[in-house]
């Protein structure tokens, strides 16, 4: 597979830099973006977290050689902060048009000479430029005196997922007879687009499982779920594709404990199954299947260059990691639960609902909107009670009610939204609230998001994580 390098721009910041680009006056600007690296077998993504921009006159003038350029204050004041923070220094400017742009001469001479210095100040971290028209990107980055590169796309992550190139890419045609009814939907174009993504999903229980075979038959390229469980005879009825000797049910019924407990020890595990249903609805899937937890290094490591996150696991740590994903590494993701409430004392069915909370670099986390339990963190941290979190019952004692319909709400939705999102179709007025559907009234509930601009998460201060990628550490737990 040719390696990528593609820079991820939250659409936040795409909106000021796109506004002092192209104010009207048909002249030329600039700026400069200081990102971080995510590092990944298939190339890298640089992922945008400061903006400055290059006020015209005093930090964008007249060029000596070419029309013009960011003045050498400018530029060092921002080579040193990009040194100081170890960020990656990307100079911007832009052209006119607006599908295809490319350097000129004088830009390629001006990264010749001036490349390789920027280089050695900022200690070996890539150093580059980007040229933007109105719909296009060309970048051309340094990673070493000898090695430069052409940045391959540029995304902008807003209520829809925009991809910008140096010119419209060239889409092979690939009919797929499997595929007919659904590329009548988002075309050959979105078919490809689909077939490039790489998913995550933490978490293969009743909804994971469910999630895991929708964007398998939506047509995913690449796959990575993760589950530390086995399946057992109560996860049949919900958990796609389990079956029952998958759960060893003969050992599993057995009246001697023993048998029982054998029965647990060599079902099945989870991913697993996920693996052949997921196989099964599209036999070119790429499909890793973990056997293990989310929250050890090596297999949250899998999820850093994911293009979207499903989290359908609901211990606090899972959450904690997924919402660190999300910003540390801006990969938009959704958290997605179905709820059933009793009334403590007389048993009588309260409440049943589904839950489907989109979480993007652009808004309000997790932590922000009250759902990251510091108190529960200290005890899923001590003890086995992270098991337990999926019992929504607010009895350790009491096996949490869990139906297959009742899952299947919030997935379908989630993998919606995931799927126009992804492919550019959402439309830009689209609510970005959290939403419960509650099936006993017919009713629906949207919850606008909070957002903290001094939250270590989502906020504007230089104390959040957003797009540090692997500058620091992702909360898990570290593995020998």
């Amino acid at each position: 597979m040719k390696e990528s390098y593609t820079l991820i721009l939250p659409a936040f910041l795409y909106g000021k830099l796109y506004k002092h680009l192209f104010p009207g006056d048909g002249d030329e600007h600039g700026a400069v973006i200081c990102a971080s690296i995510c590092k990944t077998e298939n190339g890298f993504r640089l992922l945008a977290r400061d903006l400055f921009l290059a006020t015209d006159g005093v930090d964008y003038v007249p060029g000596i050689r070419g029309y013009k350029m960011l003045h050498a204050s400018f530029i060092q004041e921002k080579i040193l902060y990009c040194r100081e923070n170890q960020l990656v220094y990307l100079a911007i400017h832009n052209h006119g048009g607006n599908n295809h742009v490319g350097f000129s001469s004088d830009d390629i001479a001006s990264h010749e000479r001036g490349y390789p210095a920027l280089l050695d100040i900022n200690k070996g971290t890539p150093v580059g430029a980007l040229v933007f028209a109105r719909n296009a990107v060309a970048g051309d980055i340094w990673l070493s005196y000898e090695n430069r590169i052409e940045l391959t796309e540029t995304r902008i992550l807003g209520v829809s997922i925009k991809r910008l190139y140096p010119s419209p890419p060239m889409w092979m045609r690939n009919f797929n007879q499997f595929y007919d009814r659904q590329i009548l939907l988002y075309g050959d174009v979105g078919h490809e687009i689909l077939s490039k993504s790489k998913i995550g999903i933490i978490g293969l229980g009743g909804v994971g499982a469910l999630v895991n075979q929708l964007v398998a038959r939506l047509g995913v390229g690449c796959i990575v779920a993760i589950d530390p469980e086995r399946v057992s005879i109560s996860n049949l009825p919900r958990v796609v594709g389990a079956l029952r000797w998958h759960a060893l049910s003969w050992l599993a019924n057995s009246k001697v404990s023993w048998l029982k407990r054998l029965s647990e020890k060599l079902s099945m595990p989870k991913v697993d199954i996920a693996k052949n249903v997921a196989k099964s609805s599209n036999p070119d899937i790429r499909f890793k299947g973990i056997f293990g937890n989310a929250l050890d290094s090596d297999v949250a490591k899998e999820l850093v260059d994911c293009d979207f996150i499903f989290l359908t696991a609901d211990s606090m740590q899972s959450r904690l990691l997924f919402n660190s994903l999300v910003y540390q590494y801006l990969i938009p993701g959704v958290q997605i639960g179905s709820k059933i409430t009793h009334d403590k004392s007389s048993g009588e069915l309260l409440d049943v609902f589904s839950v489907v909370r989109p979480v993007t670099p652009n808004g309000g986390c997790l932590f922000c909107n009250g759902l990251i339990n510091n108190s529960q963190l200290q005890k899923e941290a001590i003890s086995d009670y992270e098991r337990k979190t999926q019992a929504y019952v607010d009895d350790d004692d009491v096996t949490a009610p869990s139906v297959i319909t009742l899952n299947a709400v919030g997935a379908g939705h989630a993998v919606d939204d995931f799927m126009l999102k992804i492919l550019g179709f959402t439309d830009e007025s689209a609510s970005t609230d959290y939403v419960k559907y509650f099936q006993r009234k017919r009713s629906v509930l949207y919850e606008e998001p909070r957002k903290d601009v001094g939250c270590r998460f989502c906020g504007t201060k230089e104390t959040s994580i957003i797009a540090k990628g692997d500058l620091i550490r992702l909360p898990v737990k570290l593995t020998c």
